[in-house]
């Protein structure tokens, strides 16, 4: 048994939170989204620490709260009843100890101890002498914090892993994001993300019989080249009778419909091989296919579901966003998963739709080129769903559209081509001044000629869901929340069935 003793605030740490103290009081709440956890205040990006601890969700991630880009990394911290209404607690963790202090307090995970502690893991970035350029050069290893889930205390036997047990050739530069979970032994195990001698990525499990003494225990899975190179953010779990492995891969490189260059995530379904305990690979996808998805995580709710959360914004566009206000980077609707045929399916949590009001429907609509706006149907809080089907079946549409954020000069759209299956998100008309990706497709399995659409918006992103969450694409949005006509067009005839609601934060939670 290991008893942090009288939680210590250091400097940096108590800078932090008086900083968040000061800021809180000149953030218009109403200017946040509304349900999407947004940063307390300065930037965020990878959530971490995904996890349920004294009745309440704890969702941390990584911060920099003094200015809107990436600084040395910190851990914010928020807590819901119900993975929707969130609230602020104090700044977790900063940089503050040589082995985090150059560029700090990287992505990890959180569990409770059997003492009722809530202890979190994450991956300190210090450095470890210089490049060839006289720059430092960064050294990751893991390390300990526990508390009561507002304070924590660093351990003082850190780092409790180095990359000194990793194979031969594997980099101490790219060794990051450990996830941590306890299986029915009571043994404690975490999933890391690691460069190999390949100078591929490859997924690396420990082993601990206590959560503070940690022994390699194999390789789980490798890129080989195949999927980008460093891997990210893994996150290993059974679901439905699979194995399934959740990475976040860098540095892809396109295939078909399927990845996007830039920076991706990646869903393998498979099953761990009895003798030598790698991952067989079954398929193969994309996680989310949108613009605006990555670093995800995910926790086992108390009744059972599986639930994710991601970061809602793409590495390769943060350079251009503009920031005048003074937080920046939310996170993605929590979902539910599961997989079927092998494959993985996403859908809002249920909670979401707690949410509702003003339930608005249409049915037997008909559509063609001449876009056409339905009675109440509009707004920037909105969750809608659309069941398209052709007028005749023999003849069928070549193109589906929904546009909203939308007012006489900009909006954004969801676009469906049946022929193809080809399902397109895009915001080349937001508003945006920067030449980033404004645009992706996807391919929805089976090439329907009947599609169901939800789409969830939340002020500045949308959230698309396909055929019961087969597809999922995320998407956020720079135009202001005054544009919020949402219309209809098809190039051809379909007939629509829709029902949309408004949604307004909880006030139980």
């Amino acid at each position: 048994m290991h008893v942090m003793d009288g939680f210590v605030e250091s400097e940096p740490l108590a800078k932090a939170r008086s900083y968040e103290e000061h800021m809180e009081a000149f953030i218009d709440l109403a200017d946040r989204p509304c349900f999407h956890l947004s940063s307390y205040v300065g930037w965020m990006n990878d959530p971490n620490g995904f996890s349920y601890y004294k009745g309440e969700y704890h969702l941390f991630y990584q911060y920099s709260p003094y200015k809107t880009t990436w600084a040395p990394m910190h851990w914010g911290h928020a807590v819901s009843k119900d993975l929707l209404t969130w609230r602020n607690l104090p700044c977790a963790l900063a940089p503050d100890m040589p082995y985090d202090e150059y560029n700090g307090c990287f992505s990890g995970s959180a569990i409770e101890l059997p003492d009722g502690q809530l202890l979190l893991m994450y991956t300190g970035a210090g450095a470890n002498g210089k490049r060839k350029d006289g720059s430092p050069r960064e050294c990751q290893t893991q390390c300990l914090a526990v508390g009561d889930g507002v304070n924590f205390q660093k351990y003082e036997g850190n780092p409790v892993i180095d990359a000194s047990s990793l194979p031969e050739g594997s980099s101490s530069e790219h060794f990051r994001d450990p996830k941590i979970w306890r299986e029915e032994d009571g043994t404690y195990w975490a999933a890391l993300a690691n460069l190999g001698p390949d100078k591929s990525g490859q997924i690396v499990l420990y082993r601990s019989e206590d959560a503070f003494s940690w022994q390699f225990d194999r390789v789980l899975s490798r890129n080989r080249g195949r999927y980008g190179i460093m891997w990210e953010c893994p996150d290993l779990f059974k679901l439905d009778g699979k194995d399934v492995l959740l990475l976040s891969p860098q540095d892809m490189l396109p295939e078909g419909h399927e990845f996007y260059s830039g920076n991706g995530t990646l869903c393998i379904v498979g099953h761990l091989d009895q003798q030598s305990g790698e991952l067989v690979e079954e398929t193969v996808s994309s996680i989310d296919h949108g613009i605006d998805f990555y670093a995800t995580q995910t926790l086992l709710t108390p009744d059972g579901r599986r639930v994710m959360v991601a970061w809602m914004q793409n590495w390769d566009a943060t350079a251009g966003l503009m920031r005048a206000r003074s937080w920046f980077g939310q996170m993605a609707t929590p979902r539910e998963l599961s997989v079927r045929n092998g494959r993985l399916y996403q859908w809002p949590i249920r909670e979401l739709e707690g949410l509702r009001m003003n339930q608005i429907v249409h049915n037997g609509i008909t559509v063609d080129e001449n876009p056409i706006a339905l009675e109440g149907v509009c707004g920037r809080v909105v969750d809608l769903l659309v069941d398209i089907r052709p007028e005749d079946e023999g003849d069928l549409y070549k193109e589906f559209v929904i546009w909203f954020a939308q007012d006489s000069r900009f909006h954004s759209s969801v676009r469906y081509r049946p022929a193809h299956g080809s399902l397109e998100v895009s915001r080349i008309h937001a508003g945006s001044r920067r030449a980033y990706v404004h645009h992706r497709k996807c391919n929805v399995p089976g090439a329907p000629a009947k599609l169901s659409l939800r789409l969830v918006l939340d002020k500045y992103s949308v959230e698309v869901f396909a055929n019961d969450g087969i597809r999922a694409m995320s998407m956020t949005i720079p135009t202001e929340v005054t544009a919020d006509a949402i219309t209809f067009s098809c190039k051809g005839r379909a007939v629509l069935d829709v029902e949309k609601y408004d949604l307004a934060k909880s006030v139980d939670a």
